[in-house]
């Protein structure tokens, strides 16, 4: 009967851990997904439109998948999966960054680092609206080889 009662506590703890750390990452405003309106954003000819973003939890870390098309219209995805402290990690998937990094400003503000074989290619803050339904992503930095300045990415919360 103890081995029971044990096994019954130990699974009880588990599963409100697991429910605390999913209502935690619930009230992050930069969660879920987000698909870009195109009619509100400002981006140069021949850029590329990164078209739906997707946040999510990921045990004590998030993961960022990027989907859209690149210049020529080919289709693109890349994934990054880490802390939101300022430390650059691995992304996938990208052929013009190979690291980055989020530094959360405020709870509605991130800062966003673009980096390829240790240079910062694209700087980035990304600001979610005060009722959370909206983001802008401002950006500044080089695409394909191209600088670029002040690209205004909006994005609508799904």
């Amino acid at each position: 009967m103890p081995r029971v009662k044990a096994k019954t506590i130990a699974l009880t703890v588990a599963l409100c851990l697991v429910r605390a750390t999913m209502c935690f990452a619930s009230d992050d405003v930069h969660m879920g997904t987000w698909r870009l309106n195109e009619p509100k954003s400002k981006f140069s000819a021949g850029a590329t439109r990164y078209s739906v973003v997707i946040v999510q939890a990921a045990g004590d870390e998030m993961t960022v998948s990027v989907g859209g098309t690149d210049r020529d219209g080919k289709p693109t995805h890349n994934q990054w999966r880490g802390k939101f402290d300022g430390k650059d990690y691995a992304v996938t998937g990208s052929p013009n960054e190979d690291m980055r990094s989020y530094t959360k400003i405020d709870d509605h503000t991130l800062g966003f680092n673009s980096k390829k074989d240790g240079e910062i290619t694209v700087s980035c803050r990304i600001v979610v609206s005060a009722d959370g339904k909206s983001r802008t992503v401002t950006a500044s930095g080089t695409d394909q080889g191209k600088k670029f300045h002040e690209r205004c990415d909006i994005y609508d919360k799904q």
